[in-house]
């Protein structure tokens, strides 16, 4: 089995944290719709303005609010702007890598979806090839 990713929002920034809270990342339900990523779900965390990564589950926030909130001790590696990549990831047999279209949301300054990507894999003369195909 291999680890891949599933679904993920890159480049969405920090519009909260609440550290008296009861853990998880606050996202907005539209965008986790688009993107495949579900409540309670996994998630890894990267955050581009400081280099902390870290892994919690996912709430809904209020649809259309684009928010981006992160709260418990997850709230103490980030602050109000700061951009973060979140993705989700499934594990797989390598024989159904070809298989797997991830989405990934390219985030814009004020958290609107810039691009919306389909991740694909190719195989060919026991190669593979990667290709990021913008969706319509």
């Amino acid at each position: 089995m291999i680890r891949i990713v599933r679904a993920k929002i890159h480049g969405i920034r920090v519009t909260g944290a609440e550290l008296n809270y009861h853990g998880s990342i606050t996202l907005d339900p539209d965008q986790c719709a688009r993107a495949g990523i579900y409540p309670l779900e996994f998630v890894d965390i990267w955050n581009r303005t400081n280099g902390a990564r870290l892994s919690t589950y996912v709430i809904y926030g209020e649809a259309g609010s684009r928010c981006c909130v992160l709260n418990g001790a997850a709230a103490r590696t980030c602050q109000r702007g700061d951009e973060l990549i979140i993705a989700s990831s499934e594990y797989i047999r390598s024989e159904e890598l070809n298989e797997m279209s991830p989405v990934v949301l390219v985030m814009g300054p004020d958290n609107a979806i810039d691009e919306a990507l389909r991740y694909e894999v190719t195989r060919a003369d026991g190669r593979f090839a990667f290709n990021a195909r913008r969706m319509e």
